[in-house]
């Protein structure tokens, strides 16, 4: 997606430890414009999937996944990282560690929101170790659900997270590669 491949371009701050910051237009600041044509594309690869639920991470990927849905015309749901005081009835867990936050944490998701009859899209700003997935992907799995595959708008294709969900038989479609990135230059996959 050229138009991603060119903000990032722009936009992006490579800082030390392959962290790719794109906060003022992502996953701090959106620019909303931007996400919608993401959606729109995250719809054209997956049109022929009969997708009913998109399901993400908090939080980073909730404003993506809620643009992505309104193509798709079904809902979102997302993984929380924290237990709390309204979440009530049986739950679905995985432990997922966070690549930028050196943290592993428990993601949660009500049993009522995901079963055997849905059709899952995965959705996510990020791809670089493939944690987050490897935990969405566990909760599929154990809902009885069906995986269609994962969106990721920007996967660092120079770490292993992609060749895993790939290896594991996963349609997996990412919207910019980063092949590789030093403090002055990125490169993308075509």
């Amino acid at each position: 997606m050229q138009l991603l491949k060119d903000r990032i371009l722009k936009d992006g701050i490579v800082k030390p430890g392959n962290i790719l910051k794109v906060d003022s237009f992502l996953n701090h600041q959106m620019d909303i414009t931007l996400i919608n044509e993401i959606g729109k594309e995250f719809k054209r690869r997956f049109a022929d999937c009969p997708i009913t639920k998109i399901l993400t991470i908090e939080a980073s990927g909730i404003g993506i996944a809620c643009i992505a849905a309104q193509y798709f015309d079904v809902p979102v749901v997302f993984a929380k990282k924290a237990q709390s005081l309204n979440l009530d009835g049986e739950m679905y867990c995985s432990k997922v560690e966070s690549f930028t936050h050196k943290k592993v944490y428990d993601v949660i998701l009500s049993k009522k929101f995901l079963g055997p009859e849905d059709h899952v899209l995965l959705i996510d700003d990020f791809l670089a170790n493939g944690c987050a997935l490897l935990g969405l992907i566990e909760i599929v799995k154990e809902s009885g659900a069906t995986l269609e595959g994962a969106g990721i708008v920007i996967e660092k294709g120079f770490q292993n997270g992609g060749q895993k969900i790939r290896d594991m038989g996963v349609r997996l479609e990412s919207l910019a590669i980063v092949d590789s990135m030093t403090d002055d230059s990125l490169t993308f996959r075509e």
